[in-house]
């Protein structure tokens, strides 16, 4: 259990995220949705710093703020037709999502409760950037290829649709 500092700072970055994607789903305008995104993104790099997991939180920074969150705010400012009077920036679809919503969290709460928690005081190995190049290239080749191959399809799929406009 955290006590001290590290249960404040905890507490400080899951308010954040939880605040920010809120804020992320529930904005009018998608430009500020993806200012909240880059917030809720740090947020999660702060939760891997404080757990010691400083390249996750280096990768997470890297890709998901630097890389992925600015080309979709690039991909916002270019398209022009997002602010036209003809798009509707609203949802009607509130109490399919609100029961949906509820319903997800009765399973996860219910899963929670009724998982056994195995606590362990063992500190585990001391993993390195070295050791986890050498999984993925050695145990899970397999999964990374996969990813691999489905970013590529998505590039294609995407260069596609961008040529048809």
């Amino acid at each position: 259990m955290l006590t001290g500092v590290p249960a404040t700072i905890f507490y400080i970055l899951a308010a954040m995220i939880i605040g920010s994607a809120v804020m992320v789903v529930s904005m009018k305008n998608i430009f500020h949705s993806a200012l909240f995104l880059v917030l809720c993104f740090f947020s999660v790099a702060g939760i891997y710093i404080l757990l010691g997991a400083e390249f996750l939180a280096a990768v997470q920074i890297l890709i998901y703020v630097g890389a992925i969150t600015i080309l979709m705010i690039f991909a916002i400012m270019l398209t022009h037709k997002l602010y036209s009077a003809k798009i509707k920036q609203s949802n009607e679809q509130v109490v399919p999502g609100l029961i949906i919503v509820g319903a997800l969290l009765i399973a996860t709460l219910f899963a929670l409760g009724n998982t056994a928690w195995k606590l362990s005081f063992e500190t585990p190995e001391a993993q390195s950037t070295v050791g986890i190049g050498k999984l993925l290239l050695t145990e899970y080749v397999l999964p990374f290829e996969v990813v691999s191959v489905v970013l590529l399809t998505a590039l294609i799929g995407a260069v596609i649709i961008a040529r048809r406009e």
